[in-house]
C-alpha cells in the first residue's frame, strides 16, 4: 500500500510539472509576447527564480540562505536593467504583464514540484512524461495548429521543430539532471544567466549591438548568480 501511495504521489507531481511548466508556462509566456515586447516579458518573468527560492524554502525546507537571497536579488536587479534597456516602451500594463506573472508562478510551481520527484525518477523519465502531459494539456489548441500549419513557412516549421528538440527536450533534460544534484533555490538562480547569454548570442550571431545598459545588467546577473551559488 505504501508503494502504491508513493507512486500515486509521484505521478500527481509529474502531472503538476507537465501542466504547469510545459503547459501553462509556455502558453502564457508566448501569448504575453504577442502583446508586449520581449525585453519587458523577460524582465517580468524573471521574478520566477525569486518565487522558487521562497516556495522551496517553505515547502521543501531548503531554508533561506543569506547568500541565495542576496544573490537572487542582485541578479533580479540585473534582469530588470536588461529588460528596461531592451524593451520598447518600459513596463507594460494590462493582459500581457499579467500573463507574464502567470508564467512566472507556473514556472516556480513546476520546479518546486519537480525537485522531490527527481529523488525517485530519473531526469530523462521526468522530462519525457512531463512533456507528454504538457502536450495533452495543449490539445485544445490542436485545431488551430492544423489550420495554421498549412500556411506556415518552411522556416517557421523548422524553427518550431528546433524549439521542441533543443530548448525543450535537451535543455529540460539537462536541467532536471542538474536539479537532482542541487537545491531548487540555487538552481532557479542560475536561470539569471539566460538574459546575458541571450545578449551575447544575439551580438555574435545576429549582429545585434547591445545597449550599454544591457551589458551592465548582464554583469549584475553574473555577480548575483555567483553569489547565489556559494
Amino acid at each position: 500500500m505504501t508503494k502504491v501511495l508513493l507512486s500515486l504521489h509521484v505521478l500527481a507531481a509529474i502531472v503538476a510539472i507537465g501542466v504547469l511548466w510545459f503547459g501553462v508556462y509556455n502558453v502564457a509566456l508566448n501569448e504575453a509576447e504577442r502583446h508586449i515586447d520581449a525585453g519587458t516579458a523577460a524582465m517580468l518573468v524573471n521574478v520566477g527564480p525569486i518565487l522558487i527560492a521562497l516556495l522551496a524554502g517553505v515547502l521543501l525546507h531548503e531554508g533561506f540562505p543569506r547568500s541565495l537571497l542576496t544573490g537572487s536579488a542582485i541578479a533580479f536587479a540585473g534582469a530588470i536593467v536588461i529588460g528596461l534597456a531592451t524593451s520598447d516602451g518600459g513596463l507594460a500594463a494590462g493582459g500581457g504583464a499579467a500573463l507574464c506573472f502567470v508564467a512566472a508562478l507556473s514556472y516556480a510551481g513546476g520546479v518546486v514540484s519537480q525537485k522531490p520527484v527527481l529523488a525517485r525518477v530519473s531526469a530523462l523519465q521526468v522530462t519525457f512524461l512531463a512533456c507528454a502531459i504538457g502536450a495533452v494539456a495543449c490539445l485544445p489548441f490542436a485545431p488551430t495548429l492544423v489550420d495554421e500549419l498549412g500556411s506556415a513557412s518552411g522556416s517557421a516549421i523548422r524553427w518550431t521543430v528546433y524549439l521542441g528538440l533543443v530548448p525543450t527536450a535537451l535543455a529540460f533534460t539537462t536541467w532536471a539532471y542538474a536539479l537532482s544534484h542541487t537545491t531548487a533555490g540555487r538552481m532557479g538562480a542560475t536561470t539569471y544567466l539566460v538574459p546575458p547569454l541571450a545578449i551575447l548570442m544575439a551580438w555574435l550571431i545576429l549582429d545585434e549591438t547591445p545597449p550599454a545598459l544591457a551589458i551592465a545588467g548582464g554583469a549584475l546577473c553574473l555577480i548575483g548568480v555567483v553569489l547565489a551559488r556559494r
